[in-house]
């Protein structure tokens, strides 16, 4: 019988968490993790554990191919979880792309049905910016407001702002490539401790990305999704949604607006929320989450070892 344990909360990684070979020592000792992917890959017809294990990192970062690819991550690991494990979060949570990876565990949306709605959702993005065009970049060392003056700042006609509040002293900046780079180099003179532009191929979460926002929301209108099994909390205004509806409105206006994790975090945590787990490859999130809520216990579960630990630490 399983048990939900009202202090666990699962999270689940987004964009930027891939690289060549994520999952391969876990997929050795777990068959569930290549299953999952031959369903994803049967879903649209390519062979995404042949992009994981061997294709190039080009491939991997375009982002028609890496939202595919770490929704089947996120799900292939809580798949695994779940047939070793009898204990199951109250919570659910993921950052950006992740929260498909959410809805899926909290049976609000069927697999395959999701692997093809975030295989188009990368598309749009993609066509909405042609590649080269759009940028993303880390804004470490300021507060918020700090880094929100920098975009204003730097706008001079284009299009760059505050996109996703990680944590403390990390926030994402999206746009046109020369506006960001324009407010990384304000944000250095403000005093940031470092600004990096990230490996993706789209700047997510900004107002460049409002066109494939409207063209989504025909997707959207057209996949089944149902209450979750769990309380998901949803990126863009930090609360839970019952109503298809609701959740579909929140995907949509994902796309265009930030992604709120230091506040989904924060909420959890302040909650009861003691117990952290990021399901997926890397360990972005629990870096994050250890920024956020720093008196809970914070997990990764991303090859054996860390399986076991997870095993062994989480329990009813």
């Amino acid at each position: 019988m399983n048990k939900q344990s009202y202090n666990l909360a699962f999270v689940f990684p987004g964009q930027g968490s891939q690289s060549v070979g994520m999952l391969n020592e876990l997929a050795a000792s777990y068959p569930e993790v290549q299953q999952i992917f031959e369903r994803a890959s049967d879903a649209l017809s390519k062979d995404l554990w042949s992009l994981v294990s061997n294709g190039s990192e080009e491939e991997l970062h375009q982002t028609e191919n890496t939202q595919p690819i770490m929704l089947a991550a996120g799900f292939a690991v809580w798949n695994v979880w779940c047939q070793h494990s009898t204990v199951r979060p109250a919570w659910v949570a993921g950052h950006s792309l992740g929260e498909y990876t959410a809805l899926v565990c909290a049976s609000a949306i069927q697999f395959e049905d999701a692997i093809k709605l975030v295989a188009i959702r990368g598309q749009l993005m993609q066509e909405a910016v042609p590649a080269g065009t759009g940028a993303m970049a880390a804004i470490l060392g300021l507060e918020n407001h700090e880094v929100v003056k920098a975009c204003n700042e730097a706008i001079d006609n284009d299009i760059v702002s505050a996109v996703n509040f990680n944590s403390t002293g990390q926030v994402v900046i999206a746009g046109n490539v020369a506006a960001v780079e324009r407010a990384m180099a304000i944000a250095k003179t403000m005093g940031a401790k470092r600004a990096l532009l990230l490996p993706v191929s789209v700047p997510s979460h900004c107002a460049l990305m409002r066109p494939a926002a409207e063209k989504l929301d025909e997707y959207l209108q057209n996949t089944a999704i149902s209450s979750s099994k769990m309380t998901l909390i949803h990126n863009v205004d930090v609360t839970s949604h019952s109503a298809p509806e609701v959740i579909r409105h929140a995907l949509k206006e994902q796309l265009y607006r930030p992604v709120n994790w230091a506040d989904s975090v924060k909420f959890m945590n302040d909650q009861g929320v003691t117990r952290f787990v990021e399901c997926g490859p890397g360990k972005v999130l629990i870096g994050l989450n250890k920024r956020i809520a720093k008196e809970a216990a914070h997990y990764s579960i991303y090859n054996p070892a860390t399986l076991d630990e997870a095993l062994e630490k989480i329990h009813d």
